[in-house]
């Protein structure tokens, strides 16, 4: 009798009309009830009660901002949760908040060389070459940047397109911006720096990857490809 009761507490022994996850499949996770989102995570009830009855009681005496700050030893003195339930409930809490922290942190936006010299006044100080990528979302959000892809003096034959672009496709990158110093003080660009510059754009072409600027910086001056019309 007590295994049989068991097997009517889990969700798949109940009417199909009343399991939450194939509701969830049909109408959405948004249109599903508390007592329904808390029943897919329990999974089972227990004795004399089935899983949807079990979330029903839990949220009657907890309620949900409470339940999902509660630790281990908290949820687990709780008639129906057990250790397994507990965990998949704290990883379910977990995620929520981490997916709220991403969602509450403001991506910078680039829309001017002003904005990119912010992201690479480093750059001014630095005795040697260094090579760095913007990488950018289709709202020109930077969504990544490598400060030192290259470092060195840029040579044609040693900067390749790989680099950048392996990176752009990790982040999901819709357009890069270059950014490289000259610790010399000349903000004129280099014939390296044209073939550098033609090469990856040509690369992020082939990818699908825009190159929207490439930009060089000393200590005093800034210059920028797009805006010298050789992008």
């Amino acid at each position: 009798m007590l295994r049989e009761n068991q097997r009517k507490n889990r969700i798949k022994d109940l009417p199909k009309i009343e399991r939450p996850r194939e509701r969830l499949i049909s109408k959405g996770a948004e249109n599903l009830k508390d007592e329904e989102l808390l029943a897919i995570l329990l999974r089972t009830g227990r004795e004399g009660k089935n899983v949807i009855e079990l979330a029903k009681q839990i949220l009657r005496k907890y309620s949900k901002k409470r339940l999902f700050k509660m630790k281990y030893e908290d949820l687990i003195k709780i008639k129906g949760i057990n250790s397994a339930k507990t965990c998949t409930i704290l990883a379910a809490a977990e995620l929520v908040k981490r997916a709220l922290k991403v969602q509450d942190e403001t991506l910078p936006i680039i829309k001017s060389v002003k904005d990119v010299v912010a992201q690479a006044v480093y750059l001014r100080d630095k005795t040697r070459e260094h090579l760095m990528t913007i990488y950018l979302n289709a709202r020109n959000e930077m969504v990544w940047k490598k400060q030192s892809t290259f470092i060195g003096t840029l040579n044609a034959n040693l900067v390749h397109p790989r680099e950048i672009f392996e990176e752009a496709l990790k982040h999901n990158a819709a357009s890069v911006i270059l950014v490289h110093n000259h610790p010399s003080g000349d903000s004129e660009p280099s014939e390296d720096d044209l073939e550098i510059t033609k090469r990856i754009i040509e690369a992020g072409k082939i990818m699908g990857i825009d190159v929207l600027d490439h930009i060089i910086i000393t200590k005093t001056k800034v210059f920028s490809f797009k805006e010298n019309k050789l992008i």
